[in-house]
């Protein structure tokens, strides 16, 4: 039951804080919960189908199958995070205005919607997958009954699901001129986080085999495995021993994000012939 318990929580709280953090950045725009709905719907589905073919997805790509898979859905959301961040900052501030009008009619954020609704699929997809499969294997090794199971995962997935509230309930409180602001830079570090968990499955898989040498070690201070790395791990893509490999893509990302988001906001405020 205790096991069943930590890793539904744990596994909850990465996909829930996603999902909290995609539902305070479209505050106020028509049809998120649908979109959202959508996606964690879809990803239910899919980790379903995931741990359903895990032997045969491991056996592909020469038995690095399954690093392929989980590096390509970690990078197809830091490419929907990244289209994100960068419709925000040309839409940013008519959002923002459109927020303090009567009615909060914000009309202009559903075309970001589809990004990041699929951003939301690949966290659950991601997460469940591996809940499922750690089940399993729990189950697979004995001492424990189908009903200790089930009362620990609906514990964990209950603590999870309050966690996640709570960070979203919190992100409510920032002013909304603000919230965009705050939601971008953690989409920013959420999107870095991933790139770098992508180079690790990759260098798993034997697909990347350059700086691979571990540039720190702070499990001393905060492990992966804890509830507070677990945290970290999602939010700004916290590793205990990081190599080179990783921070390279961590700080490209980010510097990637910064920079088409500087550049389009710079286009978005130069005025056009004929209107200035």
């Amino acid at each position: 039951m205790i096991s069943a318990l930590i890793i539904v929580f744990r596994e909850v709280i990465e996909a829930g804080l996603i999902v909290g953090i995609v539902l305070a950045a479209t505050t106020g725009v028509p049809h998120r919960s649908r979109a959202v709905a959508l996606g964690v719907g879809a990803g239910i589905a899919g980790a379903c189908l995931v741990a359903a073919f895990a032997g045969e997805l491991a056996n592909l790509f020469q038995g690095s199958g399954q690093e392929f898979f989980n590096a390509s859905i970690l990078l197809l959301a830091v490419a929907m995070l990244t289209w994100h961040n960068v419709w925000m900052a040309s839409h940013g501030r008519q959002m923002a205005r459109e927020l303090k009008a009567a009615g909060h009619q914000v009309r202009t954020g559903e075309r970001t919607l589809t990004a990041l609704g699929i951003v939301v699929g690949v966290a659950v997809l991601r997460e469940g997958s591996e809940v499922v499969l750690f089940l399993y294997g729990i189950a697979a090794q004995g001492g424990t009954t189908a009903t200790a199971m089930v009362a620990g995962g609906a514990l964990g997935l209950a603590a999870g699901a309050a966690v996640s509230a709570l960070m979203y309930l919190g992100l409510l409180t920032i002013p909304a001129g603000k919230l965009f602001q705050v939601t971008s830079g953690l989409i920013t570090l959420l999107a870095a986080g991933m790139a770098a968990q992508a180079v690790i499955f990759l260098q798993n898989g034997g697909w990347l085999e350059f700086f691979t040498s571990t540039v720190w070690d702070t499990s001393w201070l905060i492990k992966d495995d804890s509830v507070a790395g677990r945290l970290l791990h999602t939010l700004v893509g916290y590793s205990e021993a990081p190599n080179g490999a990783q921070l390279l893509a961590y700080g490209a990302t980010i510097a990637l994000i910064l920079m088409l988001m500087r550049l389009v906001n710079t286009q978005s405020s130069t005025p056009k012939p004929g209107h200035a």
